[in-house]
């Protein structure tokens, strides 16, 4: 492994120590609400031969990832107030890593904004490492967890855990709203949740900005981290370079309302590949039918418990197939084609009368989903910015059905809000360059939004990544493009023919994967 420690002595040297001083004193004055931040002398060695970026001090960590490698970094924590309105109330704690770039610095580094809402970045960063390795060539990349998730101040329910046991409290309302409001009285002892929304996120991420000495970020916001960086760059388009939208979410979009019909779209694209595949038809039939066979038997109940092998531990687990095991593994596969060509595999299982891959995939996923999402900053997010959310009678037919709708509304009747900018729905616009990327078969930011999002962007542009799903940044040609937006911010004249290379996974076709 390449390590990722910088060389700060070079970058350094040829720069007289009185700059290094006046660039610091103007971070601090930016800190304070100026907004002329000069570019400062960036990453240096200190005295005690740590990172000094501007007025904070990074040390030396690893960001890691279950199967997949750690990358080194440098790491530290930055002070805020949690409401920023009242700069003398309590503060908290952000934690920020720099990954320092492999050569000569650019004076603006990249940004990465996570998604979910609730996720730590610093956490899923080693997924995304090698989207820019291209990039690291001339840019540090800068990690900033945003409140409430990760090590920055987390609001984890733990209450929520009964759920993985449990899941038809999914579909009990007076379930739901106790465990949301247990959790609301534990986490409400020390922290204030009404301020751990987007509008609380972006002017932390301005924050860092000044007390680094930096002018301006090259966002990458994935997922609904393309709200937050779109709500910045709104905010702050004089700081903002670039941005990169990877599974885009619009302004206007009121998060979770769509998730139903999206899944329904996708699945039914992805199913029809088995359909038009001779292999996978002769072997496991008609997807959709064999859905519709199992959703009918899951949902009437009464079956017998089965028993599984708890796929992280290994012993013995006992559980009686549901429906929300089936339809917490639809959706999530749904995000990967490579995971989605087994849903086929897995319904046929599953028709036969063998649940046993279904509960422990089921399983398995949404135990990784609970450890990955902070639950409270969901809520506080989703409580606050998104009030419109209503039940829709069309989705009655969906595989998803109107659960998700019913479960965050159900929450948000006992969840904290806060204030919403009154321009928060307003799409962006303006002359900041913009690089939006959408997977094909994406089950929940489709490229649909991607293409609503550059049409009030004169400098933006979006690419639909063939075959793909959610998160494209590192496939196929992406880092390299993602390298050349960076260094000339024009994404209208990439050369984007090599995405058309990218071919989905073929579809399952048997216990053995893919026919050659």
């Amino acid at each position: 492994m390449t390590s990722a420690r910088p060389s700060p002595g070079r970058r350094v040297a040829s720069r007289s120590r009185a700059v290094a001083v006046s660039l610091f004193v103007a971070g601090a004055l930016a800190a304070a609400g100026c907004d002329r931040t000069p570019q400062n002398a960036g990453p240096r060695a200190d005295a005690n031969g740590d990172l000094r970026y501007g007025a904070i001090t990074f040390k030396p960590c690893a960001l890691s990832q279950k199967r997949i490698a750690a990358v080194e970094a440098q790491c530290a924590t930055f002070a805020v107030p949690e409401n920023h309105d009242a700069p003398n109330g309590r503060k908290i704690e952000l934690a920020l890593a720099l990954i320092p770039a492999t050569g000569e610095a650019e004076p603006d580094p990249i940004v990465f904004i996570a998604g979910g809402p609730g996720q730590s970045i610093l956490e899923a960063y080693p997924q995304l490492h090698a989207g820019v390795r291209d990039a690291r060539r001339t840019r540090n990349v800068l990690l900033v967890d945003a409140r409430g998730t990760g090590k920055s101040h987390p609001l984890r329910c733990e209450e929520m855990d009964r759920l993985q046991d449990k899941p038809e409290l999914w579909r009990d309302p007076d379930a739901i709203r106790d465990m949301a409001a247990r959790c609301r009285d534990r986490l409400s002892a020390t922290s204030d949740l009404r301020f751990y929304g987007t509008g609380d996120h972006i002017r932390d991420l301005d924050a860092v900005r000044a007390a680094l000495g930096v002018a301006r970020f090259n966002l990458v916001g994935i997922s609904y981290g393309t709200r937050v960086a779109q709500q910045f760059a709104a905010r702050y388009p004089s700081r903002t370079r670039t941005v990169t939208l990877d599974s885009i979410a619009p302004n206007t979009l009121v998060l979770g309302q769509e998730h139903a019909r999206n899944l329904d779209d996708a699945l039914k694209r992805q199913f029809a590949r088995c359909v038009a595949d001779a292999a996978c038809k002769r072997n496991l039939g008609d997807p959709a039918a064999t859905l519709a066979s199992v959703r009918a038997r899951l949902q009437a109940g009464g079956l017998a418990p089965v028993r599984f092998r708890d796929p992280k531990t290994g012993e013995w687990r006992e559980e009686t197939p549901s429906f929300a095991h089936l339809g917490a593994l639809l959706r999530l596969y749904a995000y990967q084609p490579v995971s989605a060509s087994m849903l086929p595999l897995v319904l046929r299982d599953a028709d036969q009368g063998r649940y046993e891959p279904l509960l422990a995939q089921a399983y398995a996923i949404g135990g990784e989903m609970n450890e990955a999402i902070m639950m409270g900053m969901h809520l506080s997010v989703s409580c606050t910015e998104d009030p419109e959310i209503r039940v829709d009678p069309k989705d009655a037919d969906t595989i998803m059905g109107t659960d998700l709708v019913d479960f965050l509304k159900t929450q948000c009747e006992v969840w904290p809000k806060g204030k919403r900018d009154p321009n928060f729905r307003k799409p962006l616009s303006g002359d900041v360059p913009v690089l939006a990327i959408s997977g094909e078969f994406d089950p929940v930011t489709p490229s649909r939004y991607g293409n609503e999002v550059v049409k009030t962007l004169p400098k933006g542009r979006h690419l639909i990544l063939p075959g793909q799903g959610h998160s494209v940044l590192t496939v196929g040609c992406m880092p390299k493009l993602f390298a050349r937006f960076l260094e000339t911010a024009d994404a209208k004249g990439l050369d984007a023919a090599c995405l058309q290379r990218l071919k989905p996974s073929p579809p399952f076709a048997g216990d053995y994967g893919w026919e050659p």
